[in-house]
């Protein structure tokens, strides 16, 4: 329980002492109590109200901008991760997709690109097939690459924010899992099928996690930083002819 110290418990007793003597004094000046306690009760009345009003939609009002705000925190871990991990997993993962020219023609991003667009999208990646061929990957490069990765994602685990996407959370278990298996092995060139087989679903649940976790987040920039989002169009990993520079 508060101390009757705190700043608040002041800030209740003054208020409370303050309306007290302003209502006396009104008495004393105006000779007419009665109405002085008619409109105490008529302001009592409303209380209710007013405790609606404080404490229900302001709060209400707060809330949003807290969540709105650790949105924002939590986008730009977000594209932390793609930056520094995903959008080279996913440059990786895509050459050896199967199935990518069917994935690469709906994920070519573009300006005009409205929430329909990208919905569209979301639901090609549900539909997707994603078989990533893993006898072509050079999984001991992906391991390197991954550990030299792991202090940096570890980083990203201990960030409070994760707690708001599951999703995001379900993507970097799934990496951490990757490369926790490549990790046990002592080498890769004479894995048998079976072990290859069983890393190749690993893989592919990566890469299912990165790509939709992509697509939602360059609706995010779109949305809300163009200027970001200019820079991850000329660097979407799923086009073949991507570049950074600006051409005319």
């Amino acid at each position: 329980m508060k101390k009757l110290g705190t700043w608040e418990m002041k800030l209740a007793l003054f208020l409370v002492a303050a309306s007290v003597i302003i209502y006396s004094t009104k008495m004393l000046l105006r000779h007419n109590p009665e109405n002085t306690i008619d409109y105490l009760f008529n302001a009592i009345g409303f209380l209710p109200i007013s405790v609606l009003l404080v404490t229900v939609v302001l709060n209400h009002l707060l809330t949003i901008r807290s969540h709105q705000e650790k949105m924002q925190k939590l986008n730009m871990v977000i594209g932390t991760f793609f930056a520094e991990v995903g959008n080279n997993l996913l440059t990786v993962l895509s050459d050896y997709d199967e199935e990518s020219s069917d994935l690469r023609n709906k994920l070519i991003i573009g300006n005009d690109w409205g929430a329909e667009r990208f919905r569209s999208a979301s639901a090609s990646i549900d539909g997707h097939s994603f078989s990533v061929n893993w006898r072509e990957i050079d999984l001991a490069e992906m391991d390197r690459f991954l550990m030299q990765k792991r202090d940096f994602l570890l980083r990203l685990l201990e960030n409070p924010v994760l707690l708001e996407n599951q999703k995001f959370t379900e993507l970097l278990r799934a990496v951490f899992h990757l490369n926790e298996e490549l990790q046990r092995r002592p080498g890769f060139d004479c894995l048998p099928e079976s072990d290859c087989q069983h890393i190749g679903g690993d893989i592919d649940r990566v890469y299912k996690e990165l790509v939709s976790e992509w697509v939602r987040y360059m609706e995010y920039l779109k949305n809300s930083y163009p200027y970001m989002f200019s820079l991850a169009l000329r660097t979407n990993p799923f086009d073949e002819e991507a570049s950074a520079i600006v051409q005319e």
